[in-house]
């Protein structure tokens, strides 16, 4: 089969590689219908984590189960479903809780001797604890497809932000990050009642996506300008809650300084290029809360999952470039160059 690897920063191919097959018997093998690069894949590309030569990519797709071994009781041959960026056994006492993220057995599609989602077919482990089932008749639906996409990750991350965030009916939000995840943080804290969302961002595409979502205003201002503008939006105090969706140390600065006093940060984005700068004195004098972290997905999807069916939220127009899979390698340069919003792959 053929799917992505990458052998070093900005050297991203498509190649043959074994055939994805059932090795255990919780196993399905999927084949894959929709993938998707995701803001942190980005991180390896540009040679800021870790990646061994010919090490496989990409932790979000959905796709039909083509096989099943003998001891997977919940799906069949012919299913439609999403897979959450993280693989987990369903019966620890972490997916018990909700933190599927930390199940001892899971790991992350793409690491060391797993499949990645940017390829043809997928290896599932534990396939019960891992996948949901979609309905069949969406497979002829690209938009609502695409939309269900969003589900494997950047949907549930921005979920996740505004939950860290305590974002609540009538409360004012700020969102630090115009990426996906953070335009989807935009859509979750809508979703969850927010009164007023405050979008951060510079490019006009981007902060469209956000006003459609929910946003009721855009700040355009870096830094200092930011914190100013912020304030004079919300009589000086700060927003509720701030959902910080990039990962950097300025980032988090900036949603310390527009976060109210007593109010909540969520955080998202994957922490990289950060230091040792933040001050906890500020933050224990000012009484705010952090929170946030790899968002558990697969706890989120069953919740999430009606509004996508019914056109409640629409994910969608996060993905504003397709690709086929010979388009992966172009698709990273246009999402690191900033020409591509999110790359959506059919492979």
């Amino acid at each position: 089969m053929r799917a992505t690897v990458i052998h070093a920063p900005h050297d991203i191919r498509v190649e043959e590689v074994p055939d994805a097959t059932v090795q255990q018997p919780t196993d399905v093998v999927l084949r894959v219908l929709r993938a998707c690069i995701c803001g942190s894949d980005l991180w390896a590309y540009r040679g800021e984590s870790a990646r061994q030569p010919g090490q496989r990519i990409g932790h979000e797709f959905l796709g039909v189960v083509e096989e099943a071994g003998p001891g997977v009781k919940g799906f069949a041959v012919g299913d439609l479903v999403v897979a959450p960026f993280v693989w987990s056994d369903g019966t620890c006492t972490y997916c018990a809780e909700g933190l599927t993220t930390s199940c001892p057995q899971g790991g992350f599609w793409g690491s060391v001797g797993s499949d990645g989602g940017q390829g043809e077919a997928v290896r599932v482990p534990f396939a019960d604890g891992t996948l949901v089932r979609l309905p069949a008749a969406a497979a002829s639906d690209d938009r609502l497809l695409t939309a269900l996409l969003a589900l494997s990750d950047v949907l549930g991350t921005g979920h996740h932000a505004a939950l860290g965030a305590a974002v609540k009916p009538g409360s004012t939000v700020a969102v630090v990050g115009d990426g996906a995840v953070g335009l989807c943080g935009v859509m979750a804290a809508k979703r969850l009642g927010a009164e007023r969302i405050i979008a951060l961002g510079r490019h006009q595409a981007r902060t469209d996506i956000a006003r459609a979502f929910g946003a009721t205003d855009v700040v355009a201002e870096r830094g200092e300008a930011a914190l100013a503008a912020v304030r004079e939006l919300t009589r000086g105090e700060g927003a509720h809650g701030v959902i910080e969706a990039v990962g950097t140390e300025q980032s988090m600065r900036t949603a310390i300084g527009i976060v109210r006093d007593g109010g909540s940060i969520g955080y998202v984005g994957v922490p990289h290029g950060s230091g040792t700068g933040i001050d906890l004195g500020d933050m224990f004098d000012r009484n705010i809360a952090l929170r946030g972290g790899v968002a558990p997905v697969r706890t989120y999807i069953p919740e999430l999952l009606p509004d996508v069916l019914d056109g409640t939220i629409d994910p969608s127009p996060v993905f504003d470039l397709s690709v086929g899979l010979d388009g992966v390698p172009g698709g990273y340069k246009a999402m690191d160059e900033r020409t591509a919003l999110k790359v959506l792959i059919t492979p």
